[in-house]
């Protein structure tokens, strides 16, 4: 009877943190990467140059920023927020030098039209070449959040209840839930400003 062949497994592959096929396709082709992780609270996103000593991270930004620095008064970890973290990751990175990316989605499977694929649109819109299928990407409309602001109408006439306990936190942070794309265009155009005037200076 033969024994049972044994296959070794890498450490970080079996404590979900990397996927040696898809980081194999990182370094091979060269280019600086994105790196996008999502936690209870903020998206993060990372624009990093892979080394044979380890990566290198060339600029990095947090959904938090979007609240602290540019007046998002919005989900930090909304399909518009994660549009936003990557329309400001994709500026920093111009300001860096860099001209493009590859995406690195890690062990964690890319789904179409999600947070996810909204910062990455938000990257694209800055200015970074990026291969990506452009029908993964969310709709313009959801990337400003306008199922958002229907749905909130749309509840607001029917129950007002309801409404105002689902969108207690947008309201308390003076952020009228209907009004969310205006919003989104005024928090991006912040953002498009804030990144010419360092360019600049």
């Amino acid at each position: 009877m033969k024994q049972a062949r044994y296959v070794h497994i890498f450490r970080r592959r079996r404590e979900g943190k990397t996927d040696y096929r898809k980081r194999r396709g990182v370094v091979v082709s060269k280019r600086p990467f994105l790196s996008v992780r999502i936690s209870g609270k903020y998206i993060y996103g990372q624009v990093l140059k892979p080394t044979a000593q380890g990566d290198i991270t060339l600029c990095a930004v947090s959904s938090r920023d979007l609240t602290e620095k540019f007046g998002w008064k919005g989900s930090p970890k909304s399909i518009p927020g994660a549009y936003l973290t990557g329309y400001q990751l994709g500026n920093l990175a111009k300001q860096k030098g860099v001209e493009g990316a590859v995406v690195y989605t890690g062990v964690g499977r890319f789904v179409h039209g999600s947070r996810i694929a909204s910062l990455i649109a938000g990257v694209k819109d800055a200015g970074l070449e990026m291969e990506i299928d452009e029908e993964s990407l969310p709709d313009e409309k959801r990337m400003k959040g306008e199922h958002i602001s229907s749905y909130a109408r749309e509840l607001e006439a029917n129950d007002k209840d309801a409404f105002n306990k689902r969108f207690s936190g947008l309201i308390s942070s003076g952020l009228n839930p209907s009004e969310y794309p205006s919003h989104f265009e005024k928090v991006k155009a912040i953002i498009e400003s804030a990144s010419k005037k360092t360019s600049a200076g």
